[in-house]
């Protein structure tokens, strides 16, 4: 019998179903303030068990892309109070994506046009952010060359997860995830072929490639505690110039290690095949579930079929959906009913208004 549309217990957190939205950068706000738009839009959303928002920026240097919100002003956390309140109200469970993008940014994206920062000064390869082109209008740029963060600046750069993390809570969400997955700041630690740092944090162990994004989940635990505290990683992906290394599993299950030792809310594996990167292997994820003892979710060209499979074998705890969520505000319902879904128009995937954001209509009615 499937368990997908029944409830589970996740660390303190009582989930309506295994069903999970993942987060997904839609760039719906003007100056970084969630708006009503954007309550409008989880609300309706909210019959999954799990939301987990788009990626929230922890500092105004930690932005890639225009339009996205943060959680370092109290406007924002008043801006946010509105959208947890939304979705409580509806019986979901929301947790927000702590965001640092690195060297995936652009100096117009960057307060007074200083380069962005990462664990190097390597600049990513054909790798794009969103920002202000040539001819001053919002457009895909090329990244700019960063500038490697000194030690002491990486420490402050763990404070500013911790403080994002009190912040969220202010703002009545259950939790956080950190987004150390798809190539932003947190991965260009872990990547021993874009980590090319001599301090602390450099490269050549595990312990050091891995002290970052562990100091930062230990930062966040003292603050808002391990419950609260959750990760998002993505083994094998090749996103923004993120090259394979020989040493990946050995990453990552040290990481599953290190975090089921936490007690950590959950660990959220991001498989990147639907984005051209390598799938995770089954291997691989299977080591992971053997070696990480809580909550576990997947998410990446998930269906019905392949989320009831992966929870029966015993893989994974929670299966994520990203895309099919847009264009199908009520996917949970959908999905229970072997219903039909509707499909998203991508020129509005990004930017813009209430047009593609929040005028999807349930099974049987169509977008405004």
């Amino acid at each position: 019998m499937s368990t997908l549309f029944q409830p589970y217990a996740m660390a303190e957190h009582k989930l309506a179903n295994r069903i999970a939205m993942a987060p997904m950068t839609r760039a719906r706000t003007a100056k970084g303030v969630p708006n009503d738009l954007m309550v409008a839009y989880y609300r309706q959303r909210a019959s999954a068990g799990l939301i987990v928002t788009e990626g929230t920026s922890i500092s105004s240097t930690a932005e890639g892309f225009l339009f996205i919100p943060g959680l370092y002003r109290q406007d924002q956390v008043q801006g946010w109070r509105k959208v947890t309140d939304a979705v409580h109200a509806e019986g979901s469970t929301i947790f927000t994506q702590l965001w640092h993008v690195g060297r995936v940014s652009h100096v117009s994206n960057q307060p007074g046009g200083i380069s962005p920062v990462s664990s190097t000064g390597q600049i990513a390869k054909n790798a794009q952010a969103w920002g202000i082109t040539a001819d001053g209008t919002p457009g895909a740029v090329d990244v700019s060359k960063p500038r490697p963060l000194t030690t002491d600046e990486v420490r402050g750069v763990i404070s500013d997860f911790a403080n994002a993390a009190a912040n969220a809570i202010e703002a009545g969400f259950d939790g956080v995830e950190l987004h150390g997955a798809n190539g932003y700041l947190i991965e260009q630690f872990l990547n021993p072929l874009v980590n090319d740092r001599t301090d602390a944090y450099r490269a050549d162990t595990l312990e050091n490639r891995t002290r970052f994004v562990l100091e930062a989940v230990d930062a966040v635990i003292d603050r808002i505690g391990a419950g609260h505290t959750a990760i998002r990683l993505s083994p094998y992906g090749g996103l923004f110039d993120m090259p394979y290394y020989p040493e990946v599993d050995d990453t990552y299950l040290f990481l599953a290690d290190e975090l089921s030792r936490r007690k950590v809310a959950y660990v959220h594996l991001m498989d990147q095949k639907s984005r051209g990167s390598t799938a995770i292997p089954d291997a691989f994820l299977s080591a992971f579930r053997d070696r990480y003892q809580g909550t576990l979710i997947l998410a990446g060209g998930m269906t019905r079929e392949r989320a009831e499979e992966l929870i029966a074998s015993d893989l994974i705890d929670i299966a994520a959906f990203g895309e099919p969520f847009i264009a199908n505000p009520d996917l949970v319902v959908r999905l229970k009913n072997s219903l039909a879904l509707a499909s998203a128009d991508r020129s509005h995937y990004y930017g813009g208004g209430a047009h593609g954001y929040i005028d999807y209509g349930p099974h049987g009615v169509s977008a405004a």
